[in-house]
């Protein structure tokens, strides 16, 4: 049995994805492999680098700074996530990021990220947890007309959730074959045609494949949300996800909304660890 972990984007919605692995983490609940797509990926590595808690402390206790997010730093460096203060002095001086322990930690690791030139998924196995693969982490979370496109050996990509919101077809192809999958996004929830198709095409011109893949998103991401449903009603994986939609703003600063939607994440999977039997098997306890 090879047990996978899937885990949606979405911003800070992802505390809602945060609130799940740590109650896994919490309970010694381990997977033999993982993939986050853009906050799935910068909040869902904390799993690899068993950090109870990590991604929850600092977006209650950064949320509103402007050195982490915002308009300001979007004026400043053209990215909304401020690059430096997120993927360098966060890590390494205000919260301190495990690298030993994510190396170590056998779980197989994945982050998607979207090619501009080819509009398609690219998934990159993280392996020390610094250099290339926080860069990788980088460009899954990159979210298009707020970042900049992210360099990585000459080709740039973006947010990943573009191309592949809910990478369970990946995992399936990986060969797990008992998978769990995170959603931030309600059962029944439904995407619509992408509102701001003329920005897009003002912004990236030059990459006609990745408009295809903007254009058409939400058809990918509604028949990946389909697969799933039948797939869960058949019995052949596992979904947590909310009940009703978060209605957390993707730049919410308050903390005490950030601690609600990372509640329901905690609820949903204490309430799936009672009723499940595979995931609390020895299989994946420690």
């Amino acid at each position: 049995m090879r047990t996978g972990l899937v885990m949606e984007g979405g911003a800070l919605r992802g505390m809602f994805t945060c609130g799940a692995i740590d109650v896994f983490m919490e309970n010694g609940i381990n997977f033999d492999g993982a993939v986050g797509v853009s906050a799935g990926a910068t909040f869902g590595c904390n799993l690899k680098s068993r950090q109870i808690g990590r991604a929850f402390r600092y977006n209650k206790k950064y949320g509103a700074d402007k050195r982490y997010k915002g308009l300001s730093s979007l004026i400043k460096t053209g990215n909304i996530f401020n690059v430096d203060f997120c993927y360098n002095e966060l890590p390494f001086k205000l919260d301190l990021w495990d690298d030993k322990t994510f190396k170590d930690n056998p779980m197989e690791f994945y982050v998607v990220a979207t090619d501009l030139e080819t509009g398609k998924p690219v998934y990159h196995k993280c392996r020390d947890g610094l250099g290339e693969d926080i860069t990788w982490m980088q460009a899954s979370a990159s979210m298009p007309l707020v970042s900049h496109a992210v360099m990585i050996d000459g080709k740039r990509y973006l947010d990943g959730g573009t191309s592949d919101s809910i990478p369970v077809k990946f995992m399936e192809d990986k060969g797990f074959d008992h998978i769990l999958v995170i959603e931030t996004q309600p059962r029944d929830y439904v995407k619509k045609k992408q509102g701001y198709m003329p920005l897009f095409k003002m912004r990236y011109n030059k990459y006609p494949e990745y408009l295809k893949a903007v254009e058409s998103r939400y058809l990918m991401y509604n028949e990946e949300k389909e697969y799933i449903r039948k797939k869960e009603d058949l019995g052949e994986l596992l979904v947590i996800r909310p009940m009703e939609p978060l209605n957390i703003s993707p730049m919410e600063k308050d903390p005490a909304e950030i601690e609600r939607v990372y509640n329901l994440g905690r609820r949903a999977a204490e309430k799936l660890l009672l009723q499940n039997t595979w995931l609390n098997g020895e299989a994946v306890k420690e």
